[in-house]
């Protein structure tokens, strides 16, 4: 990978804090990216890696930062960017939120973060529970019998200590699946994909072996069961922890969890979704005087289930006004700041239909023909249910002391990129 410096920036380009890793590019070439930076997004031509001279600069935008890498040397582009979202993922943790602010407040624990998430312009340590182990934001004392480096960070397994202990054992699953919808005016589903994510609360004690066993379609070919439901997962992500040999061997997830919160995974389902929320709407506008808006709600998921805090946002003209709304559940609200209606359900029991009328005045000029509409998007979360199908089989724990664990599985689906069309 080999990453020469970061910096971290505000918008003005001003150096909030930076470290040198390896020295070979000069720390004042940062001082021409933001005028690149400006010059890319004056031509419209806007690009996530800059050039100056032999300099590359990679950058990303995180609040009001400016996280930038840069290198002379034909690095890894796609590791670069990973190590810089994990720097934002890492600094969040510590601070709660990666501000300017947050960098200025926490000056000295940010640069020892720097220096120990990379070594000579290649990643070190980047889990954060292990740094907390011993970078601490209390920092003012020094004492010498406190600042041994843990054994963790030169173990095989670096993202776990040794040594914890819970009076219950047990490990929290959620499988949570986001579901990526685009239809058309014609109501017809022109792309649809489900965006899934396994994610653990492990309270285990000593270093407990697991392995979780899926409804995997490639494991059930393999030892020649093929009953049930079964799935097929693409552009599958581990986290370090799971030992990708045994996985590609047998198709076990075998690993030493982290302690406390993580994503043991996550995957991808490419294939045709059904829209769980089903939206219809009429657009009716009346000489240029006002405009009054139909839509209807379908839940088209099984009755058992309940979608909870469902938000439809119905885009209207932005020069509308005075808005007066009629629905049969939930309450609906004008947000003119967005030029939005949106209309909430707490809870949207499958099967069911539900109306919204709102009705606006607009004033007698209007432009809106020039504006173009954009689509109704739908918010939701449907607990106890997956949409693909997929389940947890088993969760085995293996400990050396031979306790017993539970296991506690839950399933939601939420709504990810959920778009609808309007005619209007």
């Amino acid at each position: 990978m080999s990453v020469s410096a970061v910096f971290l920036l505000d918008l003005k380009g001003k150096v909030l804090i930076c470290r040198n890793y390896k020295g070979d590019v000069d720390m004042a070439e940062i001082d021409h990216f933001l005028p690149l930076l400006m010059q890319e997004e004056e031509d419209g031509l806007l690009s996530p890696v800059l050039l100056h001279g032999s300099v590359h600069f990679l950058w990303i935008k995180h609040s009001n930062l400016y996280l930038v890498a840069t290198t002379n040397k034909n690095s890894n582009a796609s590791l670069v960017y990973a190590f810089l979202y994990k720097l934002v993922e890492v600094f969040t943790e510590y601070f709660k939120e990666l501000e300017e602010e947050s960098i200025q407040d926490n000056f000295v624990v940010v640069y020892e973060l720097l220096d120990e998430l990379m070594d000579f312009g290649f990643p070190q340590t980047t889990d954060s529970k292990i740094l907390q182990e011993y970078i601490t934001q209390e920092g003012t004392k020094l004492e010498v019998a406190k600042s041994k480096v843990p054994t963790t960070v030169t173990n095989a397994v670096s993202w776990r200590s040794e040594g914890i202990k819970y009076k219950k054992n047990e490990v929290f699953i959620d499988v949570i699946e986001s579901i990526n919808v685009l239809v058309n005016a014609n109501g017809s589903v022109m792309s649809s994909d489900i965006v899934g994510s396994i994610k653990l609360k492990t309270m285990l004690s000593g270093m407990p072996e697991l392995r979780l066993g899926l409804n995997d379609r490639v494991l059930f070919a393999l030892t020649g069961r093929d009953k049930g439901k079964t799935v097929t997962m693409e552009d599958v992500k581990f986290h370090q922890c799971v030992r990708l040999s045994r996985f590609d061997s047998d198709r076990t997830i075998s690993f030493i969890p982290p302690d406390g919160e993580s994503e043991l995974m996550s995957y991808r389902i490419n294939t045709h979704v059904k829209p769980l929320i089903w939206i219809e709407s009429v657009i009716e506008k009346f000489s240029h005087s006002r405009v009054e808006i139909m839509v209807k709600a379908k839940g088209q998921f099984k009755k058992q289930s309940v979608a909870n805090n469902v938000e439809v946002r119905i885009p209207v003209p932005s020069d509308a006004d005075s808005p007066k709304f009629k629905a049969s559940t939930g309450h609906a609200k004008y947000v003119p700041e967005k030029n939005l209606v949106v209309w909430t359900i707490k809870s949207f029991p499958g099967g069911k239909e539900f109306l919204m009328r709102a009705h606006f005045g607009l004033p007698s000029v209007e432009n809106d023909e020039l504006e173009g509409r954009p689509p109704i998007t739908v918010n939701f979360e449907i607990p106890y249910f997956t949409v693909s199908g997929i389940q947890v089989r088993y969760m085995k724990i293996i400990e050396k002391s031979g306790y017993q664990a539970l296991p506690w599985v839950r399933y939601i689906t939420q709504s990810g990129d959920y778009q609808l069309r309007t005619n209007s």
